[in-house]
């Protein structure tokens, strides 16, 4: 195997068959440029699904209060449901491990203000936990802790849109901010993936909220999440539990579709989960089809190779060639052309995904690309059936008496 004259031998007929070698070569690139590019393409596919939830935990329920449609228990239509913190408390209460985080929300519209600087934010009274379910992440200072709303301090957490317009290069964190004619002081920045949707936000303690804008114990929503451990079956029938048992504190008729409204992302889910596998299944199957047009095409020019070097392979054993010898050295060349023509069609695959993968985000395909694994699987499938192609002829051949062998034309 580590025989100097053996792989002189090799590349030195190698260089002599370069038209055999190139179209060795030329099969086994092509067939894994297409496999690369097949499920760089898919995978683009499946980012694109993804971003459409956001960087938003994607086990969260949102449940939103409505107004009736439907007469129920002798109450009328159109009662407007308000929810309250006892709401929230009940469901964590009800459902213990199924929730991991859960909050409420109370949102106002304020005008913000700093040292002549001025803007409208949204503002969100929530939870400490709401970090987690939104993926905040705290660039400086700290996020809203239980103690704020023990205290119902009026301490605000700003996102990083609203300190680039109110304070510049200005550190914010201690600093006071005016909202709607109230000082809150500032003890946090956050940053969001969503960007500047996300990121013009204000977050507040929700029981300095609910005392500041009304003094009562109202919320807007619930906002949680569950087990993620959860399937999506089972996470849609916990979604619907919490509706019923909602429905039946409020009076609400089970065919009621406005009164209480809820967005699960499990249904989302388990769309995208269906249409990636469909997807993938596709893809593999067009990808492998390609892969054994490759194995194919390796195996029929594996076999003309063979016979065409059946006369040398009659010299050489008239010389004193083993089998094993002669097999070993047309196995090891058909490696060497697959394992480098693999390489350089991996490298063009990808360099198209490169190329390319920006203009293709306006046909919903966002940064195709594809693990360096799979296609170094595929080209080792294609290494492999390239060994099988060659050694069954080649086997064959080195059995010939080198008398026959030297008078094949």
């Amino acid at each position: 195997m580590f025989d100097i004259d053996l792989w002189r031998e090799i590349f030195q007929s190698i260089n002599k068959n370069r038209t055999r070698s190139l179209m060795s070569g030329f099969t086994v690139a092509f067939a894994i440029l297409l496999f690369a590019i097949l499920f760089g393409i898919a995978n683009g596919l499946k980012n694109t699904f993804k971003e459409a939830f956001g960087t938003d935990a994607n086990n969260s329920i949102m449940i939103f209060p409505g107004r009736t449609t439907k007469a129920y228990k002798g109450l009328q239509v159109g009662r407007q449901i308000q929810f309250k913190n006892e709401d929230r408390a009940l469901i964590k209460e009800k459902y213990g491990d199924k929730v991991q985080f859960i909050t409420s929300k109370v949102n106002k519209s304020v005008s913000a203000s700093y040292r002549g600087e001025k803007n409208n934010y949204e503002l969100r009274g929530v939870y400490p936990e709401f970090m987690f379910i939104e993926n905040n992440v705290v660039k400086s200072g700290r996020y809203i802790n239980q103690n704020d709303l023990d205290n119902k301090a009026k301490v605000v957490v700003i996102g990083k849109s609203v300190e680039d317009d109110l304070f510049y290069k200005e550190n914010p964190i201690g600093k006071y901010i005016n909202l709607s004619g109230i000082q809150y002081k500032i003890v946090g920045v956050f940053t969001d993936d969503e960007g500047d949707s996300e990121e013009s936000v204000i977050y507040m303690p929700i029981t300095t909220a609910q005392f500041v804008y009304g003094n009562n114990d109202f919320i807007d929503l619930l906002h949680l999440t569950y087990n993620p451990e959860m399937s999506n079956d089972q996470a849609l029938a916990f979604g619907n539990s919490i509706k019923k048992v909602l429905k039946d504190k409020f009076d609400v008729a089970r065919d009621d579709q406005r009164a209480i409204r809820m967005r699960n992302m499990a249904e989302g889910t388990k769309k995208v989960e269906l249409m990636t596998s469909s997807l993938t299944v596709i893809i593999l199957v067009i990808g492998f089809g390609t892969l054994i047009a490759g194995i194919v095409g390796i195996s029929n020019i594996m076999i003309f190779v063979v016979k065409e070097r059946t006369k040398e392979i009659g010299i050489r054993k008239a010389l004193g060639a083993t089998p094993r010898s002669i097999v070993s050295i047309i196995l090891i060349e058909s490696i060497i052309i697959t394992t480098i023509a693999g390489y350089i069609g991996l490298l063009i695959g990808v360099g198209v995904l490169e190329l390319v993968g920006p203009s293709l985000e306006a046909y919903f395909i966002k940064d195709p690309g594809v693990s360096n694994s799979l296609v170094v699987g595929a080209t080792l499938t294609l290494i492999v059936a390239g060994a099988i192609a060659g050694y069954l002829p080649a086997k064959k051949a080195s059995e010939i008496k080198p008398i026959i062998a030297l008078r094949n034309d």
